[in-house]
């Protein structure tokens, strides 16, 4: 078990290794985001603005406009909050080659408190125009996201998570930006989940298999763009998607899926994450329960779904 957030760091300083044209911006958490190493290795490609997100996204912006491939990296609520004007207008709209790096997203930052858990960046970062928002769920795939994004044509959002979580995916496996993952293959309902959801989501299949349930599990790692053709097949192959994600319901994953699936193809379909309220302090596993998170939660989600279905 690893955080993404260290597959995040580990790529940066391959990155920088065979690409002089990586830069890397922070904003006063150089160590929490794990660039800690890249900075070590490379000061000179290395930039700290303190507690100053706004030029940091402004800088990023300029330095992409010299041919440099800039990360700038905070934890996700500042970086998607405090300076979205400057992502929407210097970053988004010019589509420049900025990868916007948020950390520490979710509730699962547990202890840090409500104003630092990341809970609405997908909804603010899907709606601009040409922006990819990427959210892995292991730490190799965390590491295969930095390394494609690098290089993919536009500004992307790449959420990263400060708990270990279980690796899921191999240092072999393909990755590619906009292109979800089957899990598993299901027939009476379908889970989609992001980031560390999709561990526990593979947990609740599993439990559901058991008892005779035959549940479907897609790694939804890129929410924008969004893998239509297996959102599609999913929905005519089982008839109900459950989304699982640890984010606002409100423009998170699952609206973006739900927007696609009820103009391409009806079925049932349930949303699983924050339901329109802010975030609290505690122990990661005592708030994924009390936000009703939880592979158990999951589990009984999917069963109402199959059995609406079914009458």
């Amino acid at each position: 078990m690893k955080p993404t957030r260290d597959g995040f760091g580990e790529a940066l300083l391959e990155l920088g290794k065979r690409e002089e044209r990586i830069v890397v911006l922070s904003a006063d958490l150089t160590e929490s985001v794990r660039a800690g190493a890249f900075k070590a290795r490379f000061p000179e490609r290395f930039f700290s603005f303190g507690i100053s997100e706004q030029d940091m996204i402004s800088a990023a912006a300029g330095f992409a406009l010299e041919g440099k491939i800039p990360f700038a990296a905070t934890f996700g609520v500042f970086a998607s909050g405090r300076a979205w004007d400057q992502i929407r207008t210097s970053i988004a709209y010019m589509n420049l080659n900025v990868n916007i790096v948020g950390s520490h997203g979710g509730i699962t930052v547990g202890p840090d408190g409500a104003t630092h858990q990341a809970l609405e960046e997908y909804t603010l970062m899907r709606v601009l125009p040409n922006m990819c928002v990427i959210v892995p769920c292991d730490f190799y795939e965390a590491k295969k996201a930095t390394e494609a994004a690098a290089f993919y044509p536009g500004p992307v959002y790449l959420r990263l998570t400060r708990n270990r979580v279980p690796f899921l995916t191999s240092e072999n496996d393909d990755f590619q930006i906009g292109k979800a993952r089957v899990f598993r293959e299901g027939s009476d309902v379908t889970i989609v989940a992001s980031g560390q959801m999709v561990h526990l989501s593979l947990k609740a299949a599993d439990i559901l298999k058991e008892e005779g349930i035959s549940a479907g599990v897609i790694n939804l790692h890129t929410i924008k763009p969004l893998d239509r053709d297996t959102i599609l097949k999913a929905a005519r192959e089982t008839g109900a998607i459950l989304t699982v994600e640890e984010h606002q319901i409100f423009g998170g994953m699952g609206s973006a899926i739900a927007k696609f699936i009820s103009e391409n193809n009806p079925v049932l379909i349930k949303l699983l994450g924050i339901r329109d309220r802010f975030g609290r302090s505690g122990e990661s596993d005592i708030l994924l329960e009390a936000f009703g998170l939880t592979s158990k939660c999951i589990i009984k989600e999917a069963k109402e779904l199959i059995k609406k279905k079914q009458s």
